[in-house]
């Protein structure tokens, strides 16, 4: 069993910025609402290529990200072949290992898992996403004097353990979950850009 995913992700949620989680302290509100989506432009699990595909995942984080129990949930491309779907399922509930296999131990709940049409876009470094009905988002992030990006490397928790992170603010959050009795509408709070390489 293997994997070797490559991309970039996008991700916003209802704290400050910069995002205290990435930093192992607690949500600003006490949770953290969330959105996050990994596009993977180049990569296979076991022999199944998932290039070109975005999964997405979103819900609430309890309190400090290091305790986990988070409840989300998954997204898949609704362009993803049944082949395709099976291998991010079971990549997702963490049956490969490796850094993913890691991070889904924080999940203390999937509440559901849904197909829909995911928009995944980054153009001259401004990001938008959208998730099917349930979420959009518009990001940029900061830069230097110089027009360099701003990063935030070495934090003691990543979702793209291992590169930097490229720290922003979104100018438009929208998320709507019902069933997590979450919904937003807000503006010019954390986003977070990135490059990943995971495998196993």
């Amino acid at each position: 069993m293997s994997y070797r995913l490559e991309g970039s992700i996008l991700e916003v949620c209802n704290c400050n910025v910069l995002c205290p989680c990435w930093v192992g302290e607690d949500p600003d509100y006490g949770i953290c609402q969330s959105i996050l989506a990994y596009n993977y432009e180049r990569g296979h699990i076991n022999d199944v290529d998932v290039s070109g595909l975005t999964f997405a995942l979103a819900g609430i984080i309890p309190g400090n990200i290091l305790n986990g129990n988070f409840q989300v949930v998954f997204y898949i491309d609704d362009r993803a072949t049944p082949k395709q779907e099976a291998a991010l399922r079971e990549l997702y509930a963490g049956k490969l290992g490796g850094p993913i296999g890691e991070y889904v131990k924080l999940f203390g709940q999937v509440t559901a898992i849904e197909r829909v049409p995911i928009t995944f876009e980054v153009v001259k470094g401004k990001g938008r996403l959208q998730i099917g009905a349930d979420a959009e988002a518009e990001l940029a992030p900061f830069t230097s004097g110089t027009g360099r990006t701003t990063t935030l490397n070495d934090s003691v928790f990543s979702t793209i353990d291992g590169a930097p992170a490229y720290v922003g603010k979104a100018s438009k959050f929208r998320l709507a979950i019902p069933s997590l009795d979450i919904n937003l509408n807000i503006e010019g709070y954390n986003a977070i850009q990135g490059r990943f390489l995971f495998e196993n």
